[in-house]
């Protein structure tokens, strides 16, 4: 697998803009389970362009957006400028930078995958405040929702590079466990999509990790199958995406 903080340089253009937001009711669900108001000091960990960051500063946070990638870390910068809570920082899952003790949450946004586990809970015990919270959160897209999501699936299936080393799905209920100790953890899940034309439905594509890029002989053959599909599933010029938002959260044991 490339260095997972390299492997998003030279896609941020479409991640920025065709990758999905999260839910509002991550927020409703952390206010009740775990005392979030706009007091609380977030730790975005994995921030990339700044999805899961956004969410928090609308909520009035301070938030710490910390990413190893310099790309996305600038496009984080830019898109969250207006935000006075926004604090951007070079640091990584497993060195993110922080004070000892500095943060109420530290969140990971459809990162988590990427980051060494073991190291990353020890990094968060240490920067967490003690009877703070870890929250995990994937925008997992649905394979199988409709007869569109199931041909893009096989198209994944035929075109990725390295799909199932790397997507996020793979992170199964043991590591969950594993991470945050058997039975300290909570989970919800929240539904959500998005809608796209063709040009969109190709930077959704490309925005993704394991899509081989222009240089690779894959990459024409790909989105002309794409196309194909899309012609294929289309209603009124759009296909949509379905996603499921899964939310893990719980304490660490020896944070604070």
């Amino acid at each position: 697998m490339a260095d997972p903080t390299a492997r998003f340089s030279g896609r941020v253009e479409n991640y920025v803009r065709y990758r999905p937001g999260y839910p509002q009711e991550i927020l409703g669900l952390l206010r009740e389970e775990c005392g979030l108001s706009e007091d609380s000091v977030v730790a975005d960990v994995g921030s990339g362009t700044g999805l899961l960051s956004r969410l928090f500063l609308e909520n009035g946070n301070r938030v710490y957006g910390v990413e190893p990638n310099a790309e996305m870390r600038a496009a984080g910068e830019r898109l969250l400028s207006g935000y006075a809570g926004f604090v951007s920082v070079a640091g990584t899952a497993e060195d993110t930078t922080l004070e000892a003790g500095s943060v109420d949450f530290v969140t990971a946004g459809t990162a988590f995958h990427w980051f060494d586990a073991e190291q990353a809970r020890r990094e968060f015990a240490r920067i967490l405040r003690p009877g703070g919270w870890a929250v995990l959160v994937w925008n997992t897209r649905k394979k199988d929702g409709s007869p569109f999501l199931a041909d893009y699936e096989r198209l994944l299936e035929e075109y990725a590079t390295d799909l199932k080393a790397v997507r996020g799905d793979r992170v199964g209920s043991g590591v969950i466990e594993a991470f945050f100790g058997s039975g300290r953890f909570g989970a919800r899940s929240f539904d959500h999509g998005q809608r796209f034309d063709l040009e969109g439905l190709k930077g959704r594509l490309l925005s993704t990790s394991y899509a081989p890029e222009a240089a690779h002989p894959d990459h024409g053959p790909m989105l002309k199958k794409l196309e194909e599909i899309f012609y294929r599933h289309q209603a009124s010029g759009e296909v949509a995406f379905e996603y499921e938002a899964r939310v893990y959260y719980g304490r660490l044991a020896g944070a604070g």
